[in-house]
Formats: structure tokens, sequence, C-alpha cells
């Protein structure tokens, strides 16, 4: 079971540094604005915020790496980024776009439920 939990973990620790690169680096880029759904003005004026949001992802990534890394120590790290991720995503969800809960908030919710499993 702490194996399915740590996976989970690293799964979604992996998702938000791809959250990371797509909107600190690709925002602006064709793949990034088709990824997106973006018309190249908007993403140019909005690729500032989009940038801090990416950050943000980063630091979820980054604290979920702690949490792995520490190891048994690590359980309540890991339950607090968890934890965030899943209020970000649904906060995204009812806010911007409905699948964020899809792509976001229910893989972090199976993680933080395998990590309080083990």
């Amino acid at each position: 079971m702490q194996l399915a939990a740590d996976l989970a973990v690293a799964f979604v620790a992996l998702q938000h540094l791809l959250f990371m690169g797509l909107e600190m680096f690709l925002w602006n880029r064709p793949a990034g604005r088709r990824l997106f759904g973006l018309e190249k003005e908007f993403a140019r004026r909005s690729a500032a915020l989009a940038a801090n949001q990416g950050l943000y992802n980063g630091f979820l990534a980054a604290g979920l790496a702690w949490g792995l890394l520490a190891g048994p120590d690590g359980l309540h790290v890991k339950g607090f980024f968890l934890t965030c991720i899943i209020v970000a995503g649904i906060f995204g969800a009812l806010t911007v776009q409905r699948s964020i809960l899809w792509i976001q908030a229910v893989p972090g919710a199976i993680a933080l439920a395998l990590v309080y499993m083990t």
C-alpha cells in the first residue's frame, strides 16, 4: 500500500511540474495556446499571470517531493500539499473549467486517500 501511495503522490507531483512548464514556458507558444485554447493576444497579455500560476504549481510539486523524500516523517507534509491541490482543483473547476476537477482534484484526492490508508 505504501508503494501505491508513493506512486500516486509522485504522479501528482509530476502533473504539477508539467503544469508549471506549460504555464511558465509554453503559454505564449503555439502548442501552449492550442492546449489552453488561447488567442495570441490574450496569451501575450496574460503571460505574467500564467507564469505566476506556474510558479505556484512548481511549489506544490516541490512540497510533494519533500514529503516523499521525508519518508514516514513526510506523512503530514504530503497531506498538507495534497489538500492544497484538491482545494485549488475544486476552486478551478468552479471558476475556470470543470475539467480541472478531474485533472487536478481527483488525482490529488486519490493520492491523499492512499497516503492516509498506509
